[in-house]
């Protein structure tokens, strides 16, 4: 399945939430700038608040491989993809580019926290939670995901996008309570291969985005 852009597949996803969530006591909460443009047509169609998790990939050197990814809580969560075994080989291999790696996400998502429309847990408690990205390719963005969220008291997760990989729809099938995926792929070429359009605003832009639906729910 292919999508003229983000917004196209938000809307789709949003026709298979409204009947169950429509006016119901939810928020959106987008993983990516991308996923914000698939998580506006949901909220849009919801009449619910659209928010953004910050979050950044470590990426393992020389393989297009997420190591696991740092969010705005400060914490570093492995990619459940990875055994143990595998964590502790490439921890020992790269040990001091990933620390590296980890300092620097760190510092740029600290720069960003000052922005509205970031989220915040107390934004988040006893909601339904619908995590939205524009393409789930493992498990590394949605580990930091749930980890963030272990502190919030959370009526109902969904997870929501418009492809993901085998791999990825296993690991959601045990972490979350719902999921609406539009295409599940076996030879998954990339998130942005699935799209005509693959403009996505600036991060600034993204923020302005959501603080023109944030504030009417405030």
């Amino acid at each position: 399945m292919y999508f003229e852009n983000r917004s196209q597949a938000g809307q789709q996803l949003a026709a298979r939430l409204i009947d169950k969530y429509r006016y119901e006591n939810c928020v959106v909460l987008a993983l990516s700038d991308g996923a914000v443009l698939v998580g506006e047509q949901i909220a849009a169609q919801l009449h619910c608040a659209l928010t953004l998790l910050l979050t950044e990939d470590i990426v393992v050197p020389g393989e297009s491989l997420s190591f696991g990814a740092v969010s705005q809580s400060g914490n570093f969560t492995y990619n459940a993809q990875f055994s143990t075994g595998e964590i502790e080989e490439y921890t020992s291999e790269f040990h001091g580019y990933l620390d590296e790696q980890k300092r620097e996400a760190f510092n740029r998502i600290n720069r960003l926290l000052t922005d509205t429309g970031v989220s915040d847990r107390n934004m988040l408690d006893g909601r339904v939670i619908i995590l939205v990205s524009d393409g789930f390719d493992d498990g590394a963005v949605m580990a930091v995901a749930l980890d963030y969220l272990k502190p919030v008291h959370i009526e109902r997760l969904v997870a929501v996008a418009p492809v993901a990989t085998i791999q990825a729809v296993d690991y959601l099938h045990i972490a979350v309570d719902e999921m609406h995926i539009l295409d599940v792929k076996e030879n998954y070429m990339g998130k942005n291969h699935y799209y005509d359009d693959n403009t996505i605003p600036t991060h600034e832009e993204t923020v302005e985005k959501i603080n023109q639906i944030i504030l009417n729910w405030r």
